[in-house]
């Protein structure tokens, strides 16, 4: 496992050891003593999701808050997704900055995002299949987010604007300037 900083403190890209054959490949994406070795940060995840959207789907900018704040693992297994981590974490350094990567089938790169950060991502192939794990458990209550496409943070989702599919509930989220940081 190699891992490459960000420049967001603690949101970092992990890049498995792939072994290739002609029958294949196979490769660890998960154990927890050599994440925690290698990233320093806690690999105790309680809950796995699991989506698939199609073409032009942007989902996020998801949080939660409080006790239920959660730091993610993220990865795809079918296509090729622009996951976007926004660090909310009142008094970084890095406050309001983004990171946008691409994750993909092909590239298996994963992105561990930490809490305080809220996430999303644009689905770049026809159809997507996107797996995180998570370190918390989810709780209604307390759902956060921001606006897929706030103008203070300016996001570059690389679907133009006409094949752009947000979900109603993603409309409504505030705007950056809004976030309560509770």
């Amino acid at each position: 496992m190699e891992i490459e900083q960000t420049g967001l403190k603690d949101c970092i890209i992990i890049k498995p050891r792939v072994f290739d054959d002609p029958r294949g490949y196979f490769f660890e994406s998960f154990n927890k003593q050599t994440f925690e070795e290698k990233t320093g940060l806690s690999g105790e995840f309680v809950q796995d999701n699991q989506s698939y959207s199609s073409y032009g789907v942007i989902r996020g900018l998801h949080a939660q808050t409080g006790a239920f704040a959660q730091a993610k693992l993220v990865r795809v297994t079918k296509g090729e997704v622009l996951d976007v981590a926004v660090d909310v974490r009142p008094g970084s350094p890095t406050y309001g900055k983004h990171v946008a990567v691409r994750l993909s089938a092909e590239n298996k790169l994963q992105l561990y995002i930490p809490r305080g950060f809220v996430h999303g991502f644009s689905v770049l192939s026809e159809t997507a299949e996107f797996l995180y794990k998570c370190d918390n458990f989810f709780n209604k209550a307390s759902e956060t987010g921001v606006i897929y496409n706030d103008t203070d943070l300016n996001i570059d989702w690389l679907i133009p604007a006409d094949q752009q599919s947000v979900s109603d509930k993603d409309l409504l989220l505030k705007p950056f300037a809004a976030l309560n940081h509770g």
